[in-house]
């Protein structure tokens, strides 16, 4: 029996109606109140035992007798984006950043389709008790997008509260062809910091800058100078980026403000190259602010991802059940992404393999049309619902049967 054979209209039609609900109504990343509300009655309903973890984290439990302990984790967390769709369910959500910022919301990563599908797998697995023997474990994470949910459950002592699993799975929608899958071994995905640089001058009128000290000057020397971390420093054989994403400062053009605010974000895939990186930013911010002769500046490290990495024993055993399921040319083995995940902390902290895969959510036609197309955390980001969550509940279903059946 494949998992396509467990996943009968009534269910589809529960997980697609899941999918619109969730897809209307995102919460930030941590704020996740009203979502994980609705998670904790959707447990309830499949006869999950469940607890509170991590603030807006959700744990649910369904125990099946004797047999291992299987661990899944969907995200729950939307993003502060302005949602440009037609979709008849778009967002029209509104939410308050930490800073007070009133920002609209959108689940602009797919994560409405992650709790979407998990939700459709437990009830899979909960309805057909008798193909399968052990625990099921399902992590419904909050905070993804900040790097602080799975951070936040692990040392709210998720595991000290649920069973250990021996093996944690999970996976997300990408701009790939819809009905694929998508799996790199070992390393999968980069880690990633975000720090805030705040530069100090001297605020003075903008026709007297003899009496001042330009801290915009300053910046835009640093913001060049940065980008010669990569190509002068860093082997061209090693992966890395740094962005500067946002250069905040000052309020009127003719006055020379105190401070410029920098963030900026770094990706690497290995711990050295992670710390040349690093240092070499904190050696540039030091160098240039003594040659503006300004104060010494503010670095606050906002954010951080571990690197994402699949067990490579554990990931040929996926690959060999996806492939079954949804056929040879269904799968296919990709590098790694560039983009991150905090998802391998839940598996880190136990010392135990985990796997994490990507299903494609835009059409085939789509995609050969040559025109770009919207990718994740674009206002445009809303993947087809159809053949993607079908592709990835089956894809859940079988990979947790594979561990769990009898």
């Amino acid at each position: 029996m494949t998992a396509t054979d467990l996943i009968n209209d009534e269910i589809r039609g529960q997980y697609e109606s899941d999918y619109r609900y969730l897809h209307a109504h995102p919460e930030l990343s941590m704020q996740e109140h009203n979502t994980a509300i609705w998670l904790e009655a959707r447990m309830e309903d499949l006869g999950f035992e469940h607890f509170r973890c991590g603030g807006t984290g959700v744990v649910g439990i369904l125990r099946n007798g004797e047999g291992p302990v299987i661990a899944y984790r969907a995200d729950t967390d939307g993003l502060p984006i302005q949602e440009d769709s037609d979709l008849p369910f778009a967002s029209t959500a509104r939410g308050t950043l930490p800073d007070g910022t009133e920002v609209p919301v959108m689940h602009g990563c797919g994560h409405d389709t992650h709790m979407a599908v998990g939700l459709a797998m437990c009830r899979v697995l909960a309805e057909n008790r008798d193909l399968w023997s052990g625990t099921l474990v399902m992590l419904l994470q909050p905070g993804e997008e900040t790097g602080a949910g799975a951070k936040a459950m692990v040392e709210d002592g998720v595991w000290d509260k649920a069973p250990n699993p021996e093996a944690v799975f999970g996976q997300h929608v990408m701009p790939g062809e819809t009905g694929t899958i998508s799996v790199a071994s070992g390393t999968a995905a980069a880690m990633s910091d975000v720090w805030r640089i705040t530069l100090r001058g001297r605020q003075t009128h903008g026709s007297q800058p003899q009496d001042g000290l330009d801290p915009i000057v300053l910046g835009s020397h640093l913001v060049t100078r940065l980008q010669s971390i990569v190509s002068r420093e860093v082997d061209p054989r090693d992966m890395a980026v740094v962005t500067v994403g946002t250069f905040h400062a000052g309020l009127k053009a003719n006055i020379i403000p105190d401070t410029a605010v920098i963030e900026l974000n770094v990706r690497t895939f290995e711990p050295a190259v992670r710390d040349k990186v690093l240092g070499g930013i904190r050696r540039m911010v030091a160098a240039e602010v003594a040659a503006s002769g300004a104060p010494e500046a503010t670095i606050e490290e906002l954010e951080t991802f571990p690197k994402l990495y699949n067990d490579p024993d554990t990931t040929v055993d996926v690959v060999e059940v996806l492939r079954a399921e949804l056929g040879d040319d269904k799968v296919i083995m990709i590098p790694a992404l560039t983009g991150s995940e905090d998802f391998g902390l839940f598996a880190e902290a136990l010392g135990v393999p985990s796997v994490y895969w990507f299903y494609g959510g835009h059409p085939r036609e789509l995609l050969d049309a040559g025109e770009p197309i919207p990718k994740n955390h674009s206002p445009q980001f809303t993947p087809v619902a159809q053949p993607t969550l079908d592709t990835a509940v089956r894809a859940a279903v079988a990979v947790m049967l594979s561990r769990l059946g009898k």
